[in-house]
């Protein structure tokens, strides 16, 4: 592992705890989005993809999911793929939605939206 990796790994890390408590001090229930912005550019630029995102949206916002057991029960066709990303179906699968999501500070981190066909072409999905 090279220096700045390590410097990164810890302050991710410690970037992690400082939301996790203020979570818990503002006594936050229901998931946070990190960025809807991302998510709205998206499909500004993909029109054809805004009902299913923004359907998407209101269901992680109104979600206070503890497990993955409880994503599923949301969208029963998202999956796991390690490092705390999961990787969500939108429209019938012809987009794919890759985010993190942080259970105890409740926040969804979006990685990825694009096309089956983009996200096929990712060569390490848990890392990106």
């Amino acid at each position: 592992m090279q220096f700045d990796e390590a410097i990164f790994i810890a302050l991710d890390f410690e970037i992690s705890n400082i939301i996790r408590n203020f979570a818990i001090f503002l006594k936050l229930t229901h998931m946070r989005i990190i960025s809807v912005g991302t998510i709205k550019r998206y499909y500004e630029e993909h029109p054809s993809s805004k009902t299913a995102l923004q359907d998407w949206v209101g269901k992680v916002q109104e979600a206070e999911w503890k497990t993955f057991e409880d994503i599923k029960k949301t969208f029963n066709s998202v999956d796991y793929v390690g490092n705390q990303h999961y990787v969500f179906n939108i429209k019938g699968n012809y987009f794919r939605l890759v985010a993190v999501v942080k259970f105890t500070p409740r926040f969804v981190l979006i990685r990825f939206i694009g096309t089956h066909a983009e996200y096929d072409k990712i060569k390490d999905i848990k890392n990106i």
